[in-house]
């Protein structure tokens, strides 16, 4: 039995130490935290913004009190300072000022990520906001409650700006989406599914402004009045700034352990670091990207670091389980248009150097005859020009068929081949789909 010091609560360190607590009995469990809430899913913090649920309640689903009940000891609103990695203590403060040097047998590190901030001339102006905690949420929706809030720039056409952006327009607010790159959402898809999204956003009224790179912000009373970008100046009242994260690596960084090309930590297949006994979580350490072949990566979704702390918590307590990796399975909802994708991209395979080919099809959901809630759905699969294993899949419509990434995750994990996927068992019922459903098509016309 150990002593299991965990740091961060959030929604690794909670599959964490729910694993253990859950799992083996007799281990002494104590975590520290540096906010005062624990699993916030931050995925919905659009929703709550743009008031398509009633408040951010259902946004968390684990709470001090009930790992207390389990038998752990949790330190909020209590920051770690620093850890001896030597001599095996964690030193940290809380708000009170109380310190604590607390010794462990195996330690945790979920600290997650940080939003990256460039420091932008004029960014210390009010109303320039970053959301990433619930504090932070909180604070942009109490001051949408002032009317003379009218216009709104999100920088960053990620994910999260892109939903941001959605949730400031339905809020009421003129909002204008700025990225450096010439589309939304490079990361994830093609340029031709990016296209349709940014089609999707200026049809519902957001000012895209893609290939512009901010400069600098300006004020008046205080207060940010004007974005100014290398092509262009703006009117706004508030600003939200969401160009990316990087790990917390804080706590390792003088330590010696061997961390990735963007600091996060490196970790093996038990989520061990390179300092024995000491174990990474969630965003703050690397994972084992499938579509490329298993290669160390950096794919930071809350998704991958929940399965990654169940597989630290059964490692901790003497179960020998590896990670099988992850294919980076995805997806958004953006004004009724749904786009998922898992594995590999075709840009993203030319640019790691793999040679690859696709296949893409749009065809109506359901059998033709369907003449109600059947639109279209677009797929394309990008597979191994050598061996032929499918890489990673997208699909884009406004039918919901978000659950089929599900089957090309596996697909990419097990070495599906497409020539496999064109024979495979997929069912047809007219309310569901075709007889000769789009996925099917889709790998025979493979090259």
């Amino acid at each position: 039995m150990s002593k299991i010091v965990v740091i961060g609560a959030n929604h690794a360190g909670t599959a964490t130490i729910n694993t253990i607590l859950d799992n083996y009995e007799g281990n002494e469990v104590v975590a520290f935290d540096g906010n005062s809430n624990i699993s916030f899913l931050g995925c919905g913090m659009a929703l709550w913004i743009g008031n398509q649920i009633s408040g951010p309640d259902g946004l968390f689903y684990q709470t001090k009190e009930q790992f207390e009940q389990k038998g752990a000891t949790v330190h909020m609103e209590c920051p770690v300072e620093r850890v001896d990695f030597d001599a095996k203590v964690v030193y940290a403060k809380d708000k009170d000022g109380i310190e604590y040097a607390e010794p462990y047998d195996k330690l945790v590190l979920a600290t997650g990520s940080l939003p990256i901030i460039p420091k932008f001339e004029g960014g210390d102006l009010e109303n320039i906001q970053q959301v990433k905690l619930f504090q932070n949420a909180q604070e942009v929706v109490n001051k949408l409650k002032d009317s003379s809030i009218k216009t709104v720039a999100v920088v960053g056409a990620g994910y999260i700006g892109v939903e941001l952006a959605e949730a400031f327009q339905r809020n009421g607010r003129h909002t204008l989406l700025v990225d450096m790159a010439p589309t939304c959402m490079a990361n994830n898809f093609d340029p031709e599914f990016c296209d349709r999204m940014a089609k999707n956003l200026a049809d519902n009224g957001i000012e895209c402004h893609f290939g512009e790179g901010v400069d600098h912000f300006e004020g008046t009373d205080g207060k940010v009045s004007k974005i100014v970008t290398n092509k262009g100046a703006y009117d706004v009242d508030m600003v939200c700034v969401c160009i990316g994260f990087k790990p917390n690596n804080a706590l390792v960084a003088q330590s010696g352990m061997e961390l990735f090309a963007n600091g996060a930590i490196v970790v093996d297949r038990h989520q061990q670091t390179s300092i024995p006994d000491v174990y990474a979580v969630g965003d703050c350490a690397t994972i084992f990207n499938n579509g490329l072949d298993g290669a160390p990566g950096y794919i930071a979704l809350a998704s991958n670091a929940v399965r990654s702390g169940i597989v630290a918590g059964h490692n901790i307590c003497g179960t020998d389980i590896q990670t099988p990796g992850v294919q980076g399975s995805s997806g958004i909802c953006i004004f009724d248009l749904k786009m998922v994708s898992t594995g590999l991209t075709e840009s993203a395979a030319k640019r790691a150097g793999v040679e690859v080919l696709t296949t893409t099809v749009t065809d109506c959901q359901k059998a033709p005859f369907i003449e109600h809630d059947n639109p279209d759905t677009t797929i394309k699969i990008v597979y191994d020009k050598a061996t032929r294993a499918i890489l990673g899949a997208q699909l884009a419509s406004t039918y919901d068929m978000s659950g089929n990434i599900n089957m090309f995750s596996l697909a990419v994990a097990k070495k599906v081949t497409i020539d496999e996927l064109a024979l495979l068992d997929i069912f047809f019922l007219p309310h569901f789909n075709a007889p000769y459903n789009y996925m099917t098509v889709a790998a025979l016309q493979a090259e």
